[in-house]
């Protein structure tokens, strides 16, 4: 049976193994074992087979939802999101997707959940892409697994915002332009982040722009939670922020964010 394995998935499955070796001692094996059940790794032969992964690298990020692992595309290098069914946090993805109106018909179990959020990652990081957001470009999707363009350079990531020194002149120009984003989001893209701060803002090191990431509960503004997201994204970034001596409040991003909208809503 593993003879009529095209060579691509062995690679695949080759490359997983690798993985599995490199961590054996380390707390990091029961993680990985989690994140490549048997759907998992069908999931990634399919993406494989497809011509969409060409091989699998190392990871990039551990999430309290997924695990983010380098690839290698025909292109260009590979983020390959995978969010964890057996141990996300249903619950907390419920009050994300309930109320949002592109999923009223799925199924309140916890595939389902897992799988929606999947797919609204993808929406929404498209929907930002196309309004002229940086974001990871996002190339595809198949049940728990999101693929994306690599954020990074030499396989390695850009680091977030948390972790990069920068002046202050520096600081305000970045400031201005997720301000800008924030606005491109909520008015271009009818979309609230719902959980931006310092840590899914990454960083390019050479010209200091950043990219949003972690688009997973990002909700339209027909969501309930919309403005109470908005609000608490814009609280984060104003509390960041200060500390180069960016005084622009939370309050003052929410009016104008506000009266953009109604502008556009009366045209």
């Amino acid at each position: 049976m593993r003879k009529s394995i095209p060579k691509n998935l062995r690679k695949i499955e080759s490359d997983i193994d690798k993985m599995r070796i490199r961590q054996k001692d380390s707390n990091a094996l029961k993680v990985k074992e989690a994140v490549f059940d048997d759907a998992t790794l069908k999931g990634l032969y399919h993406l494989s087979n497809d011509g969409v992964i060409e091989a699998l690298g190392g990871s990039i990020s551990t999430g309290k939802e997924a695990n983010v692992f380098l690839a290698e595309g025909k292109d260009f290098d590979l983020a390959i999101k995978i969010y964890r069914i057996s141990t996300s946090t249903f619950r907390a993805m419920e009050d994300y997707i309930l109320g949002d109106p592109r999923f009223k018909s799925i199924r309140h179990k916890k595939k389902d959940v897992v799988f929606a959020w999947t797919r609204k990652e993808f929406r929404n990081l498209l929907r930002a892409e196309e309004v002229g957001i940086r974001v990871p470009k996002p190339i595809t999707t198949h049940r728990n697994i999101l693929v994306m363009q690599f954020i990074g350079e030499d396989e390695k990531a850009f680091p977030p915002l948390k972790d990069i020194r920068i002046e202050k002149e520096d600081a305000k120009e970045i400031f201005d332009t997720i301000v800008k984003y924030l606005d491109l989001l909520y008015n271009e893209a009818n979309l609230v982040h719902g959980d931006l701060s310092e840590y899914n803002i990454l960083i390019n090191p050479s010209n200091l722009e950043p990219y949003i990431i972690d688009m997973g509960q990002a909700v339209t503004l027909e969501h309930p939670g919309a403005e109470v997201f908005l609000k608490r994204d814009l609280k984060n970034l104003t509390r960041y922020f200060k500390k180069y001596g960016i005084e622009t409040s939370d309050e003052e991003l929410y009016k104008m964010l506000k009266a953009k909208n109604e502008l556009k809503d009366q045209k």
